[in-house]
């Protein structure tokens, strides 16, 4: 009954037999016996089934945190006791500054609670690398949030929040962001990229119209272009530049700030793993928001 119990978990997320079946690899036909074996058994219907939609009734919504509540238990039974129960490999994916940010302790505390785990890093962008893990080429991603609506199987766990800041080379005078920003030429990070596209809203709402002198993804490039007088940039405060010395000023933006959002990626049918869940726990042991 436990791949029943998934299945209506799953219609309850996608909304129709259909796209489940999509979603889960199975036909239609057999999406919808899952249903009916599950409504049997219980001896009430479920959803409400108005032309190609499936609601959810009464019975189903009460149903539904007791079928979340089962396989989470079920789930647990599989977790290991011991390190050494651990097997197999886990495939992480992470955007640069996750990279030399979170990763490198959580990724000790993995080693130090499961040795026999063999852990394989994918770098990239937070644009493919969500690709990834909705392909379920990844078990989990860390990214910055996407400013759209993500898959319904596809499970958030935020991180932190990563204050935006304008920085400007140490010679420039002014303390004004917005004055700066208009009268400055602007190393851009990228427009296509998600922290580029939270920059894109702030000017945006400001009204500001920037002199783009050059536009980049990388934050360490972007803080050196900075340093040699190419312009100004609006960055997040994240990355090795801010464990050394840069030639730059950084300045506040007050009431202004905006933040990305890090998050950890996952499926939902991966992240109750032992593995993956192992993994998160490691993580989340040095995240703040």
């Amino acid at each position: 009954m436990l791949r029943e119990l998934k299945t209506f978990i799953a219609v309850t997320r996608h909304g129709t037999f259909a796209a489940t079946g999509m979603h889960i690899g199975l036909t239609q036909s057999a999406v919808s016996a899952q249903i009916r074996q599950l409504e049997q058994a219980l001896g009430v219907a479920l959803f409400d089934r108005t032309g190609r939609q499936a609601t959810l009734n009464a019975a189903g919504v009460r149903a539904l945190p007791l079928a979340k509540e089962i396989l989470e238990t079920f789930n647990r039974m599989a977790v290991p006791v011991e390190a050494n129960e651990y097997r197999g490999e886990l495939k992480v994916g992470a955007i640069s500054t996750a990279q030399t940010g979170l990763l490198p302790q959580a990724l000790v505390r993995l080693r130090q609670a499961a040795p026999t785990v063999e852990c394989k890093l994918v770098p990239g962008v937070s644009l493919e690398l969500l690709s990834q893990v909705d392909a379920g080429e990844l078990d989990s991603a860390i990214i910055i949030r996407p400013p759209f609506d993500l898959p319904k199987e596809l499970h958030v766990q935020v991180l932190r929040k990563e204050p935006f800041a304008l920085i400007v080379p140490h010679a420039l005078a002014g303390d004004d962001p917005l004055q700066l920003l208009g009268s400055q030429p602007h190393v851009r990070y990228d427009r296509a990229s998600f922290g580029g596209r939270l920059v894109s809203r702030f000017l945006r709402e400001q009204k500001l119209e920037v002199q783009v002198a050059l536009e980049l993804d990388e934050l360490e490039a972007i803080v050196k272009m900075v340093e040699c007088g190419l312009g100004v940039s609006l960055i997040p405060q994240a990355g090795l530049w801010l464990e050394r010395s840069p030639q730059v000023r950084i300045i506040p933006l007050g009431h202004l700030t905006f933040y990305r959002e890090i998050i950890l990626l996952s499926r939902y049918n991966h992240r109750n793993l032992p593995v993956p869940q192992l993994f998160a726990r490691c993580l989340l042991a040095d995240a703040s928001l």
